[in-house]
């Protein structure tokens, strides 16, 4: 049987990352996540990290803006997964020059996922703010990649179920439970593990998740079995709107 993958989770302990690192040890690779040292005792991520620990994670000590830390930390695994917020995203140059400098390009299996996980940055068209700059950073990051010749996979997943669909992006209206992002994490990790994913974008869109916003509220309707109160923005109000939403934090 081969020898699975070694895989460091940048972002370990963030909205995604998380349910990377459940979705890694599951899958039987030896996993390594990077974490400050303050993080440990951080009285709202102690327990995480005591989970970490026991499904056999392996803590490596150190900081996204470390580089020593960093490059240490790459030397020991085979592939590398960012799950970093939104406003870190520019800083992943900071992971792109330690893996040049730990050499890991050079071993045949490395790969690099950068962090993702939303629409096709590429391919995005008519985006508004503050969107469009989340599209045009990660653009960036991946063109500083395939620049350097690291062996790549981008996660296009969409939108996440768990926080956008439970609310329906309204914060104080009454949900049902939650979703989780498992289907997103194991995704990501066969991918890393599927050489037919190099260098190239994985979408995870099964045609049954597309729905129009109608058509969400209209399941939602269902299962609840009420009808909900709707109120319409006309397109030019929305686009008003939005930038006094601009500091509203996207997960990742």
């Amino acid at each position: 049987m081969a020898e699975k993958s070694k895989i460091l989770i940048i972002g370990g302990t963030g909205y995604i990352g998380r349910f990377i690192v459940e979705a890694s040890t599951k899958a039987g690779h030896p996993t390594f996540v990077l974490v400050r040292e303050r993080t440990v005792s951080d009285p709202e991520k102690s327990k995480l990290i005591q989970s970490f620990k026991g499904s056999g994670v392996t803590l490596l000590y150190g900081d996204l803006y470390d580089h020593e830390s960093l490059v240490s930390a790459i030397k020991q695994v085979d592939i590398v997964i960012s799950a970093v917020g939104t406003y870190q995203l520019a800083d992943q140059g900071r992971i792109i020059e330690a893996i040049k400098e730990a050499g890991n390009v050079k071993a045949s299996l490395f790969q690099f996922l950068p962090s993702e996980f939303g629409m096709d940055a590429d391919r995005v068209r008519h985006a508004v703010e503050p969107a469009a700059s989340i599209f045009r950073i990660k653009a960036k990051i991946r063109r500083a990649i395939e620049a350097e010749g690291i062996p790549y996979t981008y996660i296009s997943s969409n939108a996440f179920a768990g926080h956008f669909l439970p609310n329906l992006i309204q914060e104080k209206a009454t949900v049902p439970p939650r979703d989780k992002e498992d289907d997103v994490a194991t995704y990501t990790i066969k991918a890393a593990d599927d050489p037919r994913t190099l260098n190239k974008i994985l979408y995870i869109r099964p045609p049954s998740n597309v729905l129009s916003f109608n058509e969400i509220v209209s399941l939602w309707e269902t299962k609840i079995g009420k009808c909900l109160e709707k109120s319409y923005v006309p397109e030019d109000q929305l686009l008003e709107i939005i930038p006094s939403k601009n500091k509203t934090h996207i997960p990742l």
